[in-house]
């Protein structure tokens, strides 16, 4: 059971863990051991996940989340298996907790007149600078 919020948890049955071969440097142990985690978390079938904090995951996933809702978190950092095990399930955790926060509802606002003005300004002053460099008409 891996522990997200006080209100989320994660059963170790849905996080499925194989373990790869590492690109980069690592001599000949780095042809024969497979110490790199590619971590898979469905997130669509997930009964631990609330329907809101489902699709926030999936939006904040990007890339990384396939198009069946499978979330593949690759974790090559370290030259052991557990480390990069525990350095997977921590970026999980850490993708989870940020998709459970809601956000701040957004405030429309408007531009204050002042900077309005400011902005008719910059504009009019950069159109005399562009029209001075202008040939002038031979009228």
């Amino acid at each position: 059971m891996v522990r997200i919020t006080d209100a989320i948890s994660i059963d170790d049955d849905e996080i499925h863990l194989e373990f790869i071969r590492a690109s980069g440097p690592g001599g000949q142990n780095v042809n024969k051991v497979a110490t790199a985690v590619q971590l898979r978390f469905d997130i669509r079938h997930s009964p631990s996940l609330s329907g809101d904090v489902r699709e926030r995951l999936i939006r904040l996933g990007g890339k990384r989340v396939s198009d069946d809702g499978v979330l593949v978190i690759t974790a090559r950092r370290h030259r052991t298996q557990r480390a990069n095990r525990e350095d997977a399930i921590e970026r999980l955790v850490a993708l989870i907790r940020r998709a459970a926060q809601t956000p701040r509802p957004r405030k429309a606002t408007r531009p204050p007149p002042a900077s309005r003005e400011r902005r008719l300004e910059d504009k009019k002053h950069r159109a005399k600078i562009k029209g001075s460099r202008r040939t002038p008409d031979d009228e």
